[in-house]
C-alpha cells in the first residue's frame, strides 16, 4: 500500500546525502585561481549559501510546472552570474507539454523580456534560449495591459514559443531609473489540462529536488569560476569572447555583453571609456571574482544611461576608483582590488568596445 498512511521509514540519509552533494560546491573556494584575500573567500562563502537558498526555492519550493510560481532569483542580497543592478529577475519553473498564460500590466518600466529556457546549469553549465519576447514585440491594451500565451504550438497575438527542453521561463525587468519608474505586474497560470490541486508530497519527489537543488547551486558556482578564469587572463581590458557564451548561460539576445576583469594595485584605479552607440540604454557594473555584483543599495557600485555625464564629444568616461578622483564619473571599488565587471549595450546600433587604461590616483 502507497500513500499518505504508508510508512517511508528514516529519511535521514537523504538529508546526509544531500549536505554532501552541497558540501561540493565548496570546491571552488579552493581553486588555483580563486582569489585568497579575506574578503574574497568570505564572501566566496557568503555566495555559496545564496546559491544553495536560491536553489531550494527553485528546485524545492517552486518547482511544480504545473502550478508555476513566479519567484525572484536574484535580489539585492542573491546575486547570480554578473546580475544587472538595474533588472528585477523572476523566473518560474514550466514543462514544454503544457501551455502557460503571461498576464500583466506594463506600468513604468522601460525594458521587459521574457524568455523560455532549457535549464542545465547542474549538467553543462548552460541555459539556452528557446523563445524570447520582449515589449517591443507585443501588443498591449490601452491601459498596458498584455497578455502572451507561452506553449511550443503556435499561438494568435502575443506567443512565446517553448521547445521540447524548455524547462524555465525568465522575465527581465530593466530600468535606468529603478528608483522613480514603477515594475511591470507580471503573473503565470497554467492554462493547459491538468491537477487542480498539488499533489501530497512523496519522499521520492524530495529527494530528487534536494539533490537537483545541491547540482545547481555546484553548477552554477563552477560555471561562474570558469568565466572568471577565463577573464582573468586578460586582464584590465574587455574579454575577447564570443557572445554565443553568454547567450548560451541565459543572456538576453538584444544584449551585447563585455565582461573584464579588473587587476589593480593599491592607489591604482581602472579607466574606462567609449563613445556611446545608439541604443536603447547601457550601463557597466563592478562585480567580485564570484561574479556577484557588489552593494548597489548601499555603494555607488555602476552607472548607468541616465546617470552618466558625457564629455563635450559625448564620449563617457568611467573611473572605477576607491574614491571619487574628481574626473569622469565614479564608480566604487567597493574595497575590492580585483574582481570582475560588465558593460552592456541594449539594442546598440553598432558594437564599440570600451576601452580601459589603469592610472594612479
Amino acid at each position: 500500500m502507497t500513500g499518505p498512511a504508508s510508512e517511508a521509514g528514516s529519511l535521514e540519509h537523504v538529508w546526509r546525502n544531500f549536505c554532501a552533494q552541497l558540501a561540493e560546491a565548496g570546491e571552488v573556494l579552493a581553486r588555483p585561481s580563486a582569489p585568497t584575500t579575506a574578503l574574497d573567500q568570505a564572501e566566496g562563502l557568503r555566495y555559496l549559501s545564496r546559491l544553495a537558498r536560491t536553489a531550494l526555492n527553485m528546485l524545492v519550493d517552486s518547482a511544480d510546472p504545473d502550478f508555476p510560481r513566479l519567484f525572484m532569483l536574484c535580489d539585492d542580497k542573491i546575486k547570480i552570474g554578473a546580475d544587472n543592478p538595474d533588472n528585477i529577475y523572476q523566473q518560474c519553473v514550466v514543462r514544454s507539454d503544457q501551455t502557460y498564460r503571461v498576464t500583466g500590466k506594463r506600468n513604468g518600466v522601460p525594458y521587459l523580456s521574457i524568455g523560455s529556457k532549457a535549464n542545465r546549469y547542474a549538467i553543462d553549465g548552460t541555459m539556452a534560449s528557446t523563445g524570447e519576447l520582449e515589449f517591443a514585440d507585443m501588443t498591449f491594451a490601452p491601459d498596458g495591459s498584455f497578455e502572451v500565451i507561452v506553449s511550443k504550438d503556435r499561438h494568435p497575438g502575443n506567443w512565446l514559443p517553448m521547445a521540447d527542453d524548455s524547462t524555465l521561463l525568465i522575465v527581465r525587468q530593466t530600468f535606468d531609473d529603478k528608483a522613480n519608474q514603477m515594475p511591470a505586474d507580471v503573473q503565470v497560470e497554467r492554462i493547459g489540462p491538468g491537477p487542480e490541486v498539488p499533489a501530497l508530497l512523496a519522499p521520492d519527489v524530495i529527494e530528487r529536488q534536494l539533490m537537483a537543488a545541491a547540482a545547481w547551486a555546484r553548477g552554477t558556482a563552477n560555471t561562474f569560476a570558469n568565466w572568471s578564469e577565463w577573464f582573468k587572463a586578460q586582464p584590465n581590458r574587455i574579454f575577447d569572447g564570443n557572445q554565443s557564451i553568454f547567450q548560451r548561460a541565459g543572456g538576453d539576445p538584444n544584449i551585447w555583453y563585455g565582461h573584464f576583469y579588473y587587476d589593480l594595485k593599491p592607489g591604482e584605479a581602472l579607466v574606462i571609456e567609449t563613445p556611446v552607440p545608439d541604443c536603447r540604454m547601457w550601463n557597466v557594473q563592478i562585480d567580485n571574482w564570484w561574479m556577484e555584483s557588489l552593494d548597489h543599495v548601499h555603494q555607488k557600485v555602476w552607472l548607468n544611461n541616465s546617470m552618466a555625464k558625457l564629455e563635450s564629444d559625448g564620449r563617457v568616461i568611467v573611473v572605477c576608483a576607491d574614491a571619487d578622483p574628481g574626473f569622469g564619473n565614479w564608480v566604487d571599488l567597493a574595497g575590492h582590488r580585483s574582481g570582475t565587471g560588465l558593460w552592456r549595450w541594449f539594442n546598440a546600433d553598432r558594437v564599440i568596445v570600451p576601452q580601459m587604461r589603469v592610472i594612479a590616483i
